[in-house]
């Protein structure tokens, strides 16, 4: 899903996030929010989103395992020349 707002930033910098979006995103008064800037522009998504999406993108084969795995198969193969 995905869609398109336009918002307006008011008096002390103050946004206001539409009320269809708000509703679509389960976001209610208080929802903590993050603000994350990039070189492509500006993400505005919750703490738990982030934290979700960090997960996602760190999840698999970890580096150590597979650092471990080739010197294990290196060994291996040492052992048998």
């Amino acid at each position: 899903m995905s869609a398109t707002f336009s918002v307006a930033l008011g008096d002390r910098g103050r946004l206001v996030v539409p009320a269809d979006l708000r509703a679509r995103q389960n976001w209610s008064q208080g929802t903590p929010l993050l603000l994350i800037e990039t070189d492509q522009g500006v993400v505005l998504t919750t703490q738990d989103q982030a934290k979700q999406l960090i997960r996602q993108q760190l999840a698999g084969d970890s580096l150590v395992q597979e650092l471990m795995a080739e010197r294990r198969t290196q060994a291996q193969q040492e052992e048998s020349a």
